[in-house]
């Protein structure tokens, strides 16, 4: 336990997760920037160390994280450049194995990319998104949208109920251009690793919202204090 026991809003604990992330920022650090709104607080404690002195730079997973960076003062990475030191991001779901649930944002492609081009990859979450087994919600899968309804199709042959985030009317459409299919099973999503294999097998499928073997640690926060999940060194 790292914090003492906190009486406070949902909203303070996903302040209190990201300003313990923010411990792990050194000067001359390149970080990726993850989206939605635990990962805002991060942004904007990155703002705070640069106006304090420090020299960093961030590469967002969104045009919106790209904006609040701006806003903080936060000097941007080129994404053509994109060696990293740490990318800090928050999460939909977060098994004991620290497996993720992620996109619900809309940015799920663009968070597996900076991910994976990190050192580090470390997720802030309140507590609530701790999840026994995965699936708890619905998993967002981005599509291309030429023929996406055949795309669709062929999730659902695997067992998957659908739903076009948007609707077909106004669809959602993603920073890259794509479309998102929010499915679900029957249930809690039984083995992460041949679901994925499953969708990444489907043609039209950009990149599903399963994040495995990505994250180094997690930092939780919640009515009971404070805690990591995995290490952060």
């Amino acid at each position: 336990m790292l914090a003492e026991t906190m009486d406070q809003t949902p909203e303070d604990y996903k302040r209190v997760a990201a300003e313990h992330a923010l411990t792990l920022v050194r000067d001359g650090m390149r970080i990726g920037i993850g989206t939605g709104s635990t990962a805002r607080y991060f942004i904007e404690g990155m703002g705070r160390l640069v106006g304090q002195g420090m020299s960093l730079r961030g590469l967002p997973t969104s045009e919106l994280s790209a904006e609040l960076a701006r806003s903080a003062d936060v000097p941007l990475l080129d994404a053509s450049d994109a060696c990293l030191d740490l990318a800090v991001d928050g999460a939909d779901e977060v098994d004991p194995e620290l497996r993720l649930i992620k996109g619900r944002g809309g940015a799920l492609l663009r968070e597996k990319l900076v991910a994976s081009a990190a050192d580090r990859f470390v997720v802030i979450v309140d507590e609530t998104k701790l999840v026994d087994r995965l699936g708890r919600g619905r998993l967002p899968v981005e599509i291309v949208p030429f023929l996406w309804h055949l795309t669709a199709q062929r999730i659902e042959a695997l067992g998957l109920s659908w739903e076009l985030r948007g609707g077909r009317e106004k669809p959602f459409v993603t920073d890259n251009g794509n479309l998102i299919l929010d499915v679900r099973g029957e249930g809690q999503i039984t083995d992460p690793e041949a679901l994925g294999a499953r969708l990444e097998n489907q043609l039209g499928v950009v990149e599903h919202g399963l994040f495995m073997g990505l994250a180094r640690a997690c930092i939780v926060a919640g009515p009971g204090g404070l805690r990591v999940l995995g290490g952060l060194s």
